[in-house]
């Protein structure tokens, strides 16, 4: 049973047919928002940064929402395969234990101890992902407007039910309630163009600083009431800033990284692109379209995902499926962690020997 499925659109397969795949041909690696569904794809991003990609000496753009975001930032650290490999081992080990006579865990100790887990990771350290001398990361937040300009235990609820149910009628309609900023790799003062357009959403972007990383990549990783907004990041529009995933959860953007074959390498943890976290209970935006043309997807194979504990990839219900057992979470968010080495070996066997009958239509 293959462990890894590859998809692709109408000119990343005619590309290849004629081609292969070259890490000349990469333009953009885009990292989904999804929690613990990441560590799937862990041992892919250690073959692609730490031997695949720096085969190449071209720029490449990083593009990341929430965890996908850490992802992207970790590949731009000095030895991205030592980072990859801690980036691991540290968000398994997270453990959100009650304090004593706690009955849940409130959105701002959640925040504070990701927060503390962000900045002993990335502690002295910012100006390597800044400086990258070949990689451009983007960090993709969602800023609250109106209702949702700022916290609060009554309009935030009410802001996110009008997201909803603009997003129902019209994805583009949320843009009343919600807007996306990027916060780009900044080349003297002003940030690197966006490899992607940005008429499908209401769209800022904003230069990604020393000053405003952590801020940043903790915004565009907190989860609406299970985090805290991250208030007025600076350099930014004041506001609340959310996960990334509330308004592109797989990032299916128009790409466009200008001249040659600009692909899109994607590794992802299914087959299929959803554009907004509020979208993943409307199948009709599920299907790819014109944007994704010159994507190629790496994802697992879903019989061989059954093989995994529980049968499935790690997510959040597990911190509850394993409430006080924090032991046998580690265990078993490891053993899928690992069993992501057969998806990087694969790609790596299929590079050497580039099949175009191995491709599947995205």
């Amino acid at each position: 049973m293959p462990a890894l499925r590859i998809y692709a659109g109408p000119l990343a397969r005619e590309h290849i047919a004629r081609h292969g795949l070259q890490a000349a041909d990469v333009g953009v690696v885009p990292a989904a928002a999804g929690g613990p569904k990441g560590l799937i794809l862990g041992r892919l991003d250690r073959f692609l940064f730490g031997d695949w990609l720096p085969r190449t000496d071209h720029t490449i753009h990083l593009v990341g929402a929430s965890i996908g975001g850490w992802r992207m930032a970790t590949g731009c650290l000095h030895e991205p395969v030592q980072a990859f490999e801690r980036m691991e081992r540290d968000y398994i080990a997270q453990d959100f234990d009650l304090p004593p006579g706690q009955k849940a865990r409130t959105a701002a100790d959640v925040s504070r101890r990701f927060g503390e887990g962000l900045q002993a990771f990335y502690g002295g350290r910012i100006g390597e992902v800044l400086a990258h001398p070949r990689f451009r990361l983007h960090i993709v937040t969602a800023r609250g407007r109106h209702l949702l300009g700022r916290e609060h235990r009554i309009g935030t609820p009410l802001g996110y039910f009008g997201a909803f149910v603009s997003n129902t009628l019209h994805r583009k309609a949320m843009g009343a309630w919600l807007e996306r900023v990027v916060f780009s790799a900044a080349d003297q003062g002003q940030p690197c163009p966006l490899p992607f357009g940005t008429d499908d959403f209401p769209t800022r972007q904003v230069p990604l600083t020393e000053e405003n990383f952590q801020p940043a990549l903790q915004a565009s990783c907190s989860i609406p009431f299970l985090l805290q907004a991250v208030h007025d990041i600076p350099g930014a529009p004041r506001g609340a800033y959310w996960d990334g995933g509330i308004t592109d959860y797989h990032l299916h953007l128009k790409y466009d990284c200008g001249p040659g074959p600009g692909l899109v390498l994607y590794p992802h943890f299914q087959q299929a692109v959803v554009p907004g976290w509020l979208d993943k209970g409307l199948k009709w935006r599920h299907r790819a379209t014109s944007f994704l043309d010159r994507m190629v997807v790496l994802a697992p194979d879903r019989e061989w995902v059954r093989k995994l504990p529980n049968g499935k990839l790690p997510d959040r219900s597990d911190f509850t499926r394993y409430a006080g057992d924090l032991a046998g979470r580690m265990r078993d968010w490891t053993v899928a962690a690992r069993a992501g080495d057969e998806l990087a070996a694969e790609f790596s066997a299929w590079l050497d020997r580039p099949d175009p009958g191995r491709i599947e239509p995205l």
